[in-house]
């Protein structure tokens, strides 16, 4: 089938035979679905077909829930990565609407179902809603604006590298520990040394500097620093330097 545009009606023929290889009696356009397959007293199956994914799919496969529970829809399989994460994302996407999915390959005819037609029962995952809650809170203010690109985000780990970027623009090389304390950063020694932004430099053991990276980020996140800066601590303006170990 490379380079023929697909059809839903090249669709047809593979997945009648999967149907009626399970004892099923099928027909092809009636009324308005695309296929319909009957056994015995049982309800009937509907099977919407589209070259590929599309919202219309859906609607379609959503209005036949009317008629049946059992409701698929059957689609081209595609060649290459993007196509498995269309089917992935679209395999979810099926269950939680309680839809079947099939995909046929052209080439061979040869037929998958994915998910059968059942309804929904959602899995939540108790940790991913406690680092989700976790960084809500850790978070200062309300730094983004919801639906912008995820690039350059200010998460609650990036406040507190900038918390940490401060307490050195403002005292120089400092001890890790001492960085801790002024920042209110308490895992700070390991923010600094981890560098995951590149704007720290350990220049000596337990102590560190800014890179050139860092003061560069003092320009380009000079509001959020402002933003986020907590009262300094009573003792902030005693000599927090390179001296000492």
């Amino acid at each position: 089938m490379a380079g023929t545009r697909i059809r839903e009606a090249d669709l047809y023929a593979p997945v009648k035979r999967l149907l009626e290889a399970q004892g099923y009696a099928v027909k092809g356009e009636i009324g308005a679905a695309d296929v319909v397959a009957v056994r015995g007293d049982e309800p009937p199956v509907i099977v919407e077909l589209k070259a590929g994914f599309s919202l219309s799919l859906f609607h379609q496969a959503i209005d036949r829930q009317a008629i049946t529970d059992a409701v698929y829809v059957a689609i081209a399989r595609g060649p290459g990565r993007a196509f498995l994460r269309a089917l992935t994302a679209n395999t979810k996407l099926c269950r939680r609407l309680g839809l079947g999915l099939i995909t046929v390959r052209l080439k061979d005819e040869f037929v998958e179902v994915h998910c059968d037609p059942e309804p929904y029962r959602p899995r939540q995952s108790a940790p991913r809603r406690a680092r989700l809650l976790r960084e809500y809170h850790r978070r200062v203010g309300d730094p983004n604006t919801g639906g912008t690109i995820r690039r350059n985000l200010v998460t609650a780990y990036r406040q507190d590298a900038l918390r940490c970027l401060r307490v050195l623009a403002e005292n120089g090389p400092t001890k890790a520990s001492e960085v801790a304390r002024l920042a209110s950063v308490e895992q700070a020694r390991r923010l600094m040394a981890d560098d995951h932004y590149g704007w720290f430099d350990r220049v000596r053991t337990g102590i560190y500097d800014l890179s050139p990276k860092g003061r560069a980020a003092l320009a380009d996140y000079a509001d959020e620093i402002g933003r986020i800066a907590a009262p300094p601590p009573e003792t902030a303006g005693q000599s927090t330097g390179a001296s000492g170990s």
